[in-house]
């Protein structure tokens, strides 16, 4: 299984677990996690750029991998991504670089991924790139 698909499935299978497990802290956690990076007076884009940020300089792997799909689906840039990172690493200190080595490889298993879809979308429909 790849790296992509090996983290979605389990924090799938890990959010089912805390989820099933019925308690009312978890369920508005969630819950409110899932509404604050919604469109408001920030656009999700840019709320997600922010979690991406703050996760970075908490050093939270998982959470980082997760902005960074977040960012990746809302459209953001490489140059962007960069710029985010450059944020992180001022604030957080030369210890966040190690944190944002994982994410730039994980951002491009996201690209690399997203150009095979592209192109076997390309190969069904006998259009070539």
């Amino acid at each position: 299984m790849d790296t992509i698909a090996q983290f979605r499935t389990y924090r799938a299978k890990m959010n089912k677990v805390i989820l099933d497990a019925d308690n009312l802290f978890f369920k508005r956690f969630f819950n409110l996690d899932t509404r604050t990076y919604e469109d408001g007076a920030l656009p999700a884009q840019t709320k997600e750029m922010l979690g991406l940020v703050s996760s970075l300089v908490l050093r939270c792997d998982d959470c980082v991998k997760y902005h960074i799909e977040k960012c990746f689906e809302l459209g953001v840039t490489r140059v962007q991504l960069f710029e985010i990172f450059s944020v992180a690493n001022l604030v957080g200190g030369s210890i966040v670089i190690p944190h944002t080595r994982r994410a730039i490889e994980y951002w491009d298993s996201l690209d690399c991924s997203s150009d095979e879809v592209t192109n076997s979308l390309s190969d069904l429909n006998g259009v070539k790139k």
